[in-house]
């Protein structure tokens, strides 16, 4: 599988890119602004880096030949999102993770849902459901990633998931975490997790707020 890493260069893709070496043989290409000075080379023919932004149509067509999946390192930029999907859909590339944020469906209760949108605001969390819609409209075989706070923990690689439309449960994850729950989501069969939302957490972490805070 051809595997095209948008915002290669995020915490979260780097982790990613070392676990897709390390546990398949997918080929990967890295995509990111500044791409070669800011991506340690691999000693690797599996890897191919390209330089451009999510809103460059020409850099993103070039680097989606041959892709089989697209995973977006954040769905932040609405001009770069709608550019990516056209792309896509320009290749006809259907499968696709995006990683959002916790909150878009009003779907965090209590206080630690009080507590998130107060430190993320309501403008924030607007612009993200709203770019979450985009992909959920776009026809693609979307998995949309809603993460709760982040952290970094070596070899804490534990998560739990909710559905749209269930509450969201958890305050905090670990980076490596994720990156695990992305690769188990390409390695399932196609379909499968086709067209979902699901609100990504460490297990046991329903606080107030994270830890580290």
């Amino acid at each position: 599988m051809n595997i095209l890493i948008l915002g290669a260069a995020g915490q979260i893709a780097r982790v990613l890119t070392t676990d897709l070496l390390s546990q398949t043989d997918h080929r990967l290409i890295l995509y990111a602004r500044n791409a070669r000075q800011r991506l340690q080379e691999e000693n690797t023919d599996r890897i191919s880096i390209v330089e451009g932004d999510f809103k460059d149509p020409n850099r993103l067509s070039q680097a989606m030949q041959g892709v089989d999946l697209v995973y977006v390192n954040a769905m932040s930029d609405t001009d770069g999102l709608r550019t990516i999907l056209e792309t896509m859909n320009k290749h006809r590339v259907k499968r696709l993770i995006g990683v959002s944020i916790l909150g878009i469906y009003d779907e965090v209760p209590g206080a630690f849902g009080a507590w998130n949108k107060r430190m993320v605001g309501s403008q924030r969390i607007q612009l993200q459901a709203e770019n979450a819609k985009l992909v959920e409209d776009s026809g693609l075989e979307y998995t949309i990633l809603r993460l709760t706070w982040l952290y970094n923990q070596r070899n804490n690689r534990n998560y739990t998931l909710t559905q749209k439309g269930e509450p969201f449960h958890g305050a905090q994850v670990s980076r490596e975490a994720v990156a695990r729950l992305i690769v188990d989501i390409i390695n399932e069969p196609t379909g499968k997790l086709s067209k979902t939302s699901l609100g990504v957490s460490e297990p046991g972490t329903d606080w107030d707020k994270p830890s580290f805070y």
